[in-house]
C-alpha cells in the first residue's frame, strides 16, 4: 500500500501521496491541494520545496557527495572526460565510441560564433563584467539562428545541445580577450573542447599557447565537477524560463543572470 501524510483542515482529512525519491529521499505531494481544498502552501524561498522528481544530479554537501545520473563523481572524475560527462548529463548514459565522435563533431561544427557577434563585444566597455558580457552574448547568439525561435522541436535537440555547449565557450575566451584589449582568437578544429578553451584565451596572433597536458586536464576536471549542481538558483531559473517555451539561448542567459549573484 502506499504511503500517505494525512493533513487536516476545517475538520477534514486530506491524504496526501508520500513520493520516493531517486536517492530514498521522501517527500509529501501537495500538487493536489489547491484543486481538493482551496489551500495553497506557503514556503518562503523554496527552502522546503522539490519542483520536479529527476534523477540527473544529487548532492550532499555535508557527506562530500557528488553523483551524476548515478555515477560517483570519483569514478567520472578519473575515467571520463568533462565532454563524457555533459553527454551523461544530456542524455541519461554515457555514450558509446559512436555517439561520442558524434557529439565531438557537432561541437566543432558549432563552436564558431557569427561574424556580426565581434560588433556585440566591441560594444562593451573594457571593465564590462564578464557575467554581463556572457548572458547578453549568449541571448544575442538567439539572433544569429532564427530557427530557436520556432518553438521547441525535439528533431532539432542535439543541434541546439551542442551549439549553446560550444559557442558557450567561444564566448566566454573572447570576452577575456575583449577585457584585456587582445584581439580575437578563433577555435581549432584540431582541438578538443578544454584544450580550445585555453587556445582561445591565451594564444596570440603571432604564437600559438603552449597546451600543457596537465593543464588542460586540470580544467577539463574543473568543467566535469561543475557541469550541474542539483536545483540551484541557476538552474530553477532556467526550468521557470523554459516552462514558457522560451528558446534555448534565452534560458541560459537567464541562468547565468541567476549565477551572477553572491550567494
Amino acid at each position: 500500500m502506499a504511503k500517505t501524510a494525512k493533513l487536516e483542515l476545517d475538520g477534514k482529512v486530506y491524504e496526501l501521496p508520500v513520493v520516493v525519491g531517486s536517492e530514498g529521499e521522501h517527500s509529501v505531494d501537495v500538487s493536489r491541494l489547491r484543486a481538493e481544498t482551496g489551500y495553497i502552501t506557503l514556503d518562503d524561498g523554496y527552502g522546503n520545496t522539490g519542483s520536479c522528481i529527476s534523477n540527473i544530479t544529487f548532492i550532499d554537501g555535508e557527506k562530500g557527495i557528488l553523483r551524476y545520473r548515478g555515477y560517483p563523481i570519483e569514478e567520472l572524475a578519473v575515467k571520463s572526460s568533462f565532454i563524457e560527462t555533459a553527454y551523461l548529463l544530456i542524455y541519461g548514459h554515457l555514450p558509446t565510441s559512436a555517439e561520442l565522435r558524434k557529439f565531438s563533431d557537432l561541437l566543432t561544427q558549432n563552436e564558431l560564433l557569427h561574424e556580426g557577434m565581434k560588433f556585440h563585444f566591441e560594444g562593451f566597455p573594457p571593465n564590462a563584467h564578464p557575467m554581463a558580457i556572457l548572458s547578453s552574448m549568449i541571448n544575442a547568439a538567439s539572433c544569429y539562428h532564427p530557427r530557436l525561435m520556432e518553438g521547441y522541436n525535439p528533431s532539432h535537440f542535439d543541434l541546439q545541445a551542442a551549439r549553446l555547449i560550444s559557442k558557450v565557450r567561444t564566448i566566454a575566451a573572447f570576452a577575456y580577450r575583449k577585457s584585456r584589449g587582445l584581439p580575437i582568437i578563433y577555435p581549432k578544429p584540431v582541438y578538443k573542447y578544454t584544450a580550445n578553451l585555453l587556445h582561445m584565451m591565451f594564444s596570440e596572433p603571432y604564437q600559438d599557447y603552449e597546451l600543457k597536458p596537465e593543464v588542460v586536464r586540470a580544467l577539463d576536471l574543473i568543467f566535469l565537477l561543475h557541469a550541474d549542481h542539483e536545483q540551484n538558483c541557476s538552474t530553477s531559473t532556467v526550468r521557470m524560463i523554459a516552462s514558457s517555451r522560451a528558446n534555448l539561448f534565452a534560458c541560459a542567459a537567464g541562468g547565468v543572470c541567476a549565477l551572477w549573484g553572491p550567494l
